[in-house]
């Protein structure tokens, strides 16, 4: 199997359906390949933004129709509204922006925000401008962690022979502490 020619060919499809939902991961997966020219860094953004664009105005909509139903079968995302009410209210712009970076609020941010009285309309924009510096940023990250680790590697590889007797030399001491440590006094 081919590696390359697999994320070639599969690549923007499943980059797609991660970011529908959460998608950081694969993001900077797809970041480093382009790097790599598998993918192009341009289409990894597009379709990242896009595809992130729609899976939160999915869990707006699903917010906005069943909040309170989708709050009482998953109480996580109850327990997130008390901390995201009072920002929602004072700040719904930046929220709606950050959200998706916010860890553990990427799908229940919009959820929340759709149960507020936040218009549709502003959600959509704002969460265009968000998807679209969450693309940059985390795709970016990917794409320079590509660079930074060639070129890790690449100095790396004057040091293999002794990095591969430091690894072995830890591994036969992490194993003969073990086993010193299951021996009886």
């Amino acid at each position: 199997m081919d590696w390359s020619e697999l994320i070639s060919t599969h690549g923007y499809w499943l980059l797609a359906l991660g970011c529908l939902l959460e998608g950081e991961t694969l993001l900077i997966l797809a970041g480093y390949a382009a790097h790599r020219g598998q993918l192009d860094f341009g289409t990894v953004l597009v379709v990242a933004a896009i595809s992130g664009f729609l899976g939160d105005q999915f869990w707006f909509w699903l917010g906005r129709r069943h909040g309170p139903a989708v709050i009482a079968r998953w109480p996580s995302i109850g327990r997130q509204a008390l901390r995201l009410d009072a920002l929602i209210e004072r700040f719904h712009e930046a929220v709606i922006i950050g959200v998706r970076f916010a860890y553990g609020l990427r799908i229940a941010g919009p959820i929340l925000i759709g149960t507020s009285a936040v218009n549709a309309l502003r959600f959509a924009l704002f969460n265009a401008i968000g998807a679209v510096l969450w693309a940059f940023i985390i795709g970016g990250a990917g794409w320079v962690f590509g660079h930074a680790a060639e070129v890790l590697l690449a100095r790396l590889q004057r040091f293999e022979g002794v990095l591969v007797l430091v690894a072995a030399l830890a591994a036969g001491l992490f194993w003969w502490l073990r086993r010193k440590r299951r021996q009886p006094p």
